[in-house]
């Protein structure tokens, strides 16, 4: 599984969901405001940051928290699964 998580500079609640996927290897970070974060945003149809959503090996999305950071004891739970 693979986690993506969606930021934005200026956004309040995006250092929250970082320390929420610390330590997770399979992380890609995306910055919504780089063409490739915005257009990788676009494709997962995220409208709010911070968003982290996991995706599986053939990139179907097993779970997302979109607009908030989610609790890390959560994320890592649908990881193990």
């Amino acid at each position: 599984m693979e986690v993506k998580l969606f930021v934005k500079e200026d956004c309040p609640r995006c250092p929250a969901a970082k320390r929420a996927c610390e330590g997770i290897d399979q992380l890609r970070i995306y910055d919504v405001d780089s063409i490739d974060g915005l257009a990788e945003a676009s494709f997962h149809g995220v409208l709010a940051t911070p968003t982290v959503i996991v995706v599986d090996s053939t990139g179907r999305e097993v779970a997302a928290w979109r607009g908030t950071a989610p609790d890390a004891s959560e994320l890592r739970a649908v990881l193990a699964n």
